[in-house]
């Protein structure tokens, strides 16, 4: 698989009153297209700063960053802004959707901006949806729909570009456990189908839905492996369905 995102001795200082604080201490790796990685850390471990970084919304201080084969760092906000929305999905932990419109608007904003006419942006919504299976509630506003139901149209919104990437941040984090696994089986889902997903969480549950885990501590990377439950389950389930052959 080729490379989409590579990083290289990233750093990143801010500036707090008369303090640095260095949040990032050069980091490297390297993420192929459709892969499915977790980024983990606790609280202040700096993987909220690596997720700002990967999508576009902060440049680091210090290092290379390519997307796509692109120099992030050179390019200024209005690049920046043109690259986030044609190659980073973005999934937050509160859906961030807008009250008084309906799913399939939702959907479509992405598309707005990106200059398409109503027509293909309509008919690339109503597939955006078909795709997260709500299809049923596409006029429908976020009150009228249950937590699930708007991570879903956020995961719609997210795919509608064909981005290079779908980046979610503890996109379970407003859920129940059971709607939370739902969301989980639609990104294995989705990644089954190609597309890249970075997640990041601090659960080690929902890190366990990845293929590979990256751990970072005190801005550093203190782990960066495939994820063994995975691997396990997979040969689990090969085991069970030879079995039942």
């Amino acid at each position: 698989m080729s490379t989409l995102i590579e990083m290289r001795e990233i750093e990143k200082t801010y500036v707090v009153g008369e303090e640095k604080v260095r949040a990032l201490r050069g980091v490297t790796f390297t993420i192929a297209r459709g892969e499915y990685v977790a980024i983990m850390g606790p609280s202040g471990s700096g993987k909220s700063t690596l997720m700002n970084l990967i999508g576009c919304l902060d440049t680091p201080t210090a290092g290379t960053y390519l997307l796509n084969g692109q120099l992030v760092q050179d390019l200024d906000d209005d690049a920046l802004a043109r690259i986030r929305n044609k190659e980073i999905g973005f999934v937050f932990q509160t859906f961030n959707l807008l009250p008084r419109t309906n799913a399939l608007q939702q959907v479509e904003l992405p598309l707005v901006y990106a200059g398409l006419a109503r027509k293909e942006r309509r008919e690339k919504a109503e597939k955006a949806l078909l795709h997260v299976g709500l299809t049923d509630r596409a006029h429908h506003n976020p009150n009228e729909l249950s937590g699930g139901q708007r991570q879903r149209v956020a995961i719609a919104r997210a795919l509608v570009t064909n981005p290079s990437i779908l980046l979610a941040d503890e996109p379970t984090g407003n859920l129940d456990s059971q709607t939370g696994e739902d969301i989980m089986r639609l990104f294995r889902e989705l990644n089954e189908l190609g597309n890249a997903i970075v997640l990041v969480t601090h659960e080690e549950d929902i890190a366990a839905h990845a293929k590979r885990i990256i751990r970072i501590r005190d801005g550093q990377i203190s782990d960066d492996r495939p994820n063994d439950s995975r691997r396990a389950e997979a040969v689990s389930r090969a085991k069970r369905e030879a079995l039942e052959s």
